[in-house]
């Protein structure tokens, strides 16, 4: 109801809108509700993804554009989609994402938050607060990996990719609003360190602190670790 609330009233005043969507189990819930929405006017609204894996074939079911696209891409009338490829050549891919994202600046985030801290692909040992690109390849490490089939999204973690295109933490936080969904007990640890632990890449979601209108959303689970605190 927020997001939507907040789609509506940028639509008052820009002629369209560009939001960045994540793709993961932990969004189903907001993506069905939000496709639900008849009062926003899609058809003005240019859609983006934050992450993709590097070598699945075009129709492999784990593939982020293909989430979305069953989820909320092919599901709302859009003005345009913009689909990472992952079997593009990857430095010609960054750059055309990367002018994409330029020539359509971000107006919202939608996003989640990972079991070991990261948001989109960004994962400790790969984030940077001021990275220079908007888009870069990553090699993702074993926690990130193993959350994939913890989500029953892979079989066995030999399956999960190595690499894949993320937007970098610079290229999210660049945009107006941040809706920041994240429900489950598995990300308990990582929402702790998120709200209290020093503001570091040791937990990249902690950047969320340091801009305005990032709002963070927890069920019980998710939440069962943080103190009694206004924020």
């Amino acid at each position: 109801s927020d997001t939507a609330a907040k789609i509506q009233e940028l639509l008052l005043v820009k002629d369209e809108i560009n939001i960045i969507f994540a793709a993961a189990p932990s969004q189903n819930e907001f993506l069905a509700s939000l496709v639900k929405e008849n009062r926003i006017d899609w058809s003005r609204i240019n859609a983006f993804h934050m992450d993709e894996y590097i070598g699945l074939e075009e129709d492999a079911p784990q593939r982020f554009g293909h989430f979305l696209k069953e989820s909320i891409f092919g599901k709302v009338p859009f003005k345009q989609v913009n689909y990472i490829n992952g079997k593009a050549l990857p430095s010609e891919e960054c750059a055309r994402y990367e002018a994409l994202l330029k020539q359509y600046p971000a107006d919202i985030v939608c996003l989640g938050i990972g079991e070991n801290g990261h948001i989109a692909f960004n994962d400790p040992h790969v984030a940077d607060f001021k990275d220079p690109q908007a888009v870069k390849v990553v090699d993702l490490d074993q926690a990130c990996r193993q959350q994939q089939v913890n989500d029953g999204c892979f079989q066995s973690i030999n399956e999960v990719p190595t690499h894949a295109y993320t937007l970098t933490i610079p290229a999210l936080l660049s945009a107006d609003y941040m809706y920041c969904i994240v429900p489950g007990e598995s990300k308990a640890n990582a929402v702790y360190h998120t709200l209290y632990g020093e503001i570091s890449i040791t937990c990249p979601a902690s950047v969320l602190r340091t801009k305005d209108n990032v709002t963070l959303y927890l069920d019980a689970n998710s939440a069962s670790l943080i103190e009694t605190k206004t924020f």
